[in-house]
């Protein structure tokens, strides 16, 4: 089942009714949604206010909060601190998992990742002779860097619209679109990771002692370039501006239902984020060697 994104960027109040999420707003009829069925929840405009059952009630279901800020960014994720009735035995796995095993894993994300830049690129009708080179060159942790080799590539000439762009974080536009592309994905494989009874802190390659989120950063970098594209789509059709606007960010997160193909299966994002985070289990306790990801095909 498709769990549902449910985004607040006006003023209202959530509450708990019957194991429904009751939403009253100024001058609308009140509306309620079964928590069940939910998987996000956004928290955007200053003037929310939630009950602490909502909290709970969200926990219970292992829905995600996603806190924003005053620039309408997402700030944190508040998750629950137990994802699956094997918890113990999967952090053990996790754990226990060798420096040989987990540069493997990175590099086969590494492979995903670049060959997913590469579909995007051709669809935007680039040459891809060197980022399919790169693929093979990948050797297990990635140690000649072939991830930044191919993004170097990749940022030159993925935009039509700004053929001058550089990839930083605080960086000119359409780099703010990208962070809440990534920080939307990023949000969702929290909750597939979560739900697979895996710790976030404990990354295959990401290592940064302030990061709770390293094992997160590692297993969505192939999801990455289903933003890009949507971006590039958003660009295309002159859409991108110094805010972004409620009807960009629901684009974003109905990323959430966009059928994508892993392993040879038509599934929605939300679904094949499922499948990858199970494969990374699977792989850590040894009945499994290969990361499942989704194969970038144009829409």
């Amino acid at each position: 089942m498709i769990k549902r994104t449910l985004l607040f960027a006006n003023p209202a109040k959530l509450s708990i009714r019957n194991r429904q999420l009751w939403i009253e707003r100024q001058d609308e009829k009140p509306r309620s949604v079964p928590v069940e069925d939910m998987g996000i929840l956004v928290i955007e405009h200053q003037q929310i206010n939630l009950s602490h059952a909502v909290i709970q009630a969200c926990m219970r279901e292992k829905v995600i909060i996603i806190n924003c800020d005053e620039r309408h960014m997402p700030q944190g994720i508040m998750h629950p601190m137990e994802g699956h009735v094997e918890l113990s035995e999967r952090y053990q796995a996790q754990l226990s998992a060798s420096v040989p095993l987990k540069k493997n894993l990175w590099a086969q994300t590494v492979q995903a990742k670049i060959g997913n830049q590469a579909d995007v690129l051709k669809w935007r009708g680039r040459a891809t002779a060197k980022m399919d080179h790169l693929i093979k060159e990948v050797t297990s942790g990635d140690v000649t860097n072939c991830e930044g080799q191919a993004a170097a590539i990749y940022w030159a000439s993925i935009f039509d619209s700004y053929p001058l762009f550089i990839r930083e974080r605080f960086g000119e536009p359409p780099n703010h679109y990208l962070n809440y592309g990534y920080a939307v994905i990023r949000a969702m494989m929290a909750r597939a990771l979560i739900s697979s009874g895996l710790l976030l802190a404990m990354g295959i390659h990401h290592h940064n002692k302030y990061n709770a989120f390293c094992l997160v950063d590692d297993i969505m970098e192939p999801y990455r370039p289903y933003v890009d594209a949507l971006v590039c789509a958003l660009a295309d059709d002159s859409r991108i501006g110094e805010d972004l606007l409620t009807a960009e960010k629901m684009a974003f997160w109905s990323l959430a239902s966009q059928d994508v193909r892993i392993d040879n299966v038509t599934s929605p994002m939300w679904n094949a984020m499922q499948r990858t985070a199970h494969s990374l289990v699977k792989c850590f306790d040894g009945s499994a060697r290969k990361l499942l990801f989704p194969v970038y095909e144009a829409v």
